[in-house]
């Protein structure tokens, strides 16, 4: 079974358009599947990503997370693959002790297609984890490792059995 943390939040619900057709939104992300990590956000506001272009969304929801946790706004993979559009400081993290309205920076990496956010239109992911707390010590050398300071492809990016990938 996977453990419940209760996070006290408060939602705006965007009212209904009968010109559109559009249904009233309750913005309380929700989780889609039992066992998901991520709870979805909507997005509380009609947006327009012109390529390659970034636009600030709001989701309309403020939450107060206990000491000793963070939220961690993630993509959706989904819009990602089928639209090139991605959260663009991901992963975007909400500090215990902010209280404002949770917004997402997306990105349409499309350089040729604009993409359309309505109101309840699913644009990311709320992840909420424990984190801890670090102590940083200076010290004059930091202790050896099988890694190194190797980074950034130093590991390859093939696939190879029995050899090491270059």
């Amino acid at each position: 079974m996977t453990q419940s943390l209760d996070v006290p939040l408060t939602a705006r619900r965007s009212p209904a358009d009968p010109s559109t057709g559009t249904a009233a939104v309750d913005h309380t992300p929700r989780y889609a599947h039992p066992g998901d990590a991520g709870a979805d956000l909507l997005a509380s506001e009609s947006v327009v990503l012109l390529p390659g272009r970034r636009a600030l969304v709001g989701t309309g929801v403020s939450i107060a997370l206990p000491e000793g946790h963070a939220a961690f706004v993630m993509p959706r993979s989904g819009l990602a693959a089928k639209h090139g559009v991605t959260v663009v400081n991901s992963p975007g993290t909400v500090d215990a002790g902010y209280r404002g309205e949770i917004k997402v920076a997306l990105l349409n990496t499309d350089l040729e297609a604009e993409h359309h956010v309505a109101v309840g239109d699913k644009i990311a992911q709320l992840v909420v984890m424990p984190v801890v707390r670090a102590e940083f010590l200076p010290v004059d050398a930091l202790p050896e490792s099988a890694r190194g300071e190797g980074g950034f492809g130093s590991t390859g990016y093939a696939h190879t059995t029995g050899g090491t990938a270059s």
